[in-house]
């Protein structure tokens, strides 16, 4: 199964939190909140990360962190929301359906696994975590397998990584009862990483919304005193000028990209230097008169988005910003299945202040 839960962040997480238990969903029946292998975190302190439900189960998870932090041992915990007259949870669970959630202390080999998950991420590999339980349950042996996408095919490869065991001390519940597999496989995706062209103002929601939105956003600029951390907060800052940054960012082909620099000579640059290298988005901010002047002469580029953004009549920044960030979402969307949307666009981004139009 796949899952659109952000790992990445998840395990990025993990490695600041000395004391977490992660919880992932490991069966799901009927209608429910989340899908099947969705996982969150939940700190000793109180603190979580991500969400399985629109939050009616999480407080009653919180309870049980101490006990599976202190004893080292998974806990399996049930919740079902099938029974018509369950007045327990019936108005106040927001769904109904059975949701098994597994309770993970994350120490040892499992923290392991999740570090180096997430330096699978960064480079943009998927990884799939299989689970294997044994001994009624209370042991687990965790591999991750990087998954290789072959140029040119639908169907995934894996390149096998080594497998780690980790034992736990014996579960509260009794999980075979209950139709749950003896092994279990999930397969995550690194966060997209959208790269943006420029740091002005109107660069700033867009990044902001990039990462509610399940990107890795990246900012490159030339001008040091634009591209910093106090305007683009929790944003990954790459300065220079463009011939030294495209080889920093090592463009991949799922990489978004999005030219809002306002400077020609500069995005010139910067689009000449793509030449031969795959991505899955280019957005590019002004008019179409502009664009065509950018492009001119240049061998044809892929998967082009001028004027960058959905036709929703945007007008100032953060409309303007919204309406790229639907777009990028819309892509996102569609390329896990196919290529990307011929979404509807026309909205003209005018350089000189901030009316869009639809044409």
């Amino acid at each position: 199964m796949e899952t659109t839960m952000e790992m990445h962040d998840l395990c990025a997480i993990a490695a600041r939190e000395p004391r977490c238990v992660l919880a992932t969903a490991v069966k799901v029946e009927g209608h429910a909140y989340r899908k099947q292998g969705v996982s969150m975190l939940l700190t000793e302190e109180g603190v979580r990360y991500g969400s399985i439900s629109p939050g009616c189960l999480e407080s009653d998870l919180q309870a049980r962190v101490d006990r599976v932090l202190d004893k080292e041992q998974l806990e399996f915990v049930e919740y079902d929301m099938r029974p018509a007259d369950d007045l327990s949870w019936g108005e106040t669970i927001g769904c109904g359906g059975l949701i098994i959630i597994l309770l993970e202390p994350v120490c040892g080999e499992l923290r392991s696994i999740l570090s180096r998950m997430h330096t699978y991420f960064q480079s943009g590999s998927p990884v799939e975590l299989t689970r294997s339980f044994y001994h009624q349950y209370t042991r687990i042996h965790y591999v991750i397998k990087v998954v290789i996408h072959p140029s040119g095919s639908g169907a995934a490869a894996t390149d096998s990584d080594s497998g780690k065991s980790v034992s736990q001390r014996e579960g509260r519940s009794e999980p075979e009862s209950r139709d749950i597999p003896l092994q279990i496989s999930t397969r995550y995706v690194p966060k997209p990483r959208l790269i943006i062209v420029g740091a002005g103002n109107d660069v700033i929601p867009v990044a902001r919304l990039g990462r509610s939105a399940g990107f890795r956003v990246v900012v490159a600029d030339w001008r040091e005193n634009l591209c910093t951390t106090a305007r683009f907060p929790g944003v990954e800052l790459i300065r220079g000028f463009p011939h030294e940054i495209i080889p920093v960012l090592d463009i991949q082909s799922g990489d978004y990209i999005v030219l809002m620099s306002h400077q020609f000579p500069r995005e010139r640059e910067f689009l000449e230097l793509l030449e031969d290298r795959n991505y899955a988005y280019l957005g590019i901010m002004g008019s179409r008169t502009r664009t065509a002047r950018l492009l001119n002469d240049l061998p044809p580029l892929k998967h082009v988005h001028s004027p960058v953004g959905l036709t929703i009549g945007a007008d100032g920044p953060e409309e303007i910003a919204i309406s790229i960030a639907a777009e990028l979402v819309a892509c996102k969307r569609a390329a896990a299945v196919t290529e990307c949307l011929n979404v509807q666009r026309g909205i003209t981004h005018a350089t000189d202040g901030y009316r869009a139009s639809g044409r």
